[in-house]
């Protein structure tokens, strides 16, 4: 699956990941400037990341436990914020815009 990486100040990249990773492994794996703190534990929210609204629509359920880190972010938007360490690649997510957050880089 191929997603878009909207990184603010800079140009979108295009990452080609592979399936069964994370976005956030994904991004790291590219090169891209993401914290990840807890290297994709659910634990520390520093892997935030924002999806545009089609993309969001796609995305599994939210846990109880990353809706607690996200809501704890200055940059939380109900509507568009995940922790890319708990979003799966496969095809169907194919096409995804991220797009990193303050927060996150």
């Amino acid at each position: 699956m191929k997603f878009t990486v909207e990184i603010p100040g800079a140009d979108s990249v295009v990452v080609e990941a592979r399936e069964g990773w994370t976005v956030m492994e994904a991004i790291r794996d590219a090169g891209l400037p993401i914290t990840a703190q807890c290297g994709g534990g659910c634990s520390c929210a520093t892997c935030h990341v924002h999806f545009d609204v089609d993309s969001f629509a796609k995305l599994p359920p939210i846990s109880e436990e990353e809706q607690d880190l996200l809501e704890s972010s200055d940059y939380y938007d109900p509507g568009h914020s995940r922790l890319s360490c708990q979003i799966i690649c496969d095809d169907g997510l194919d096409g995804l815009i991220v797009q990193l957050q303050p927060d996150s880089i």
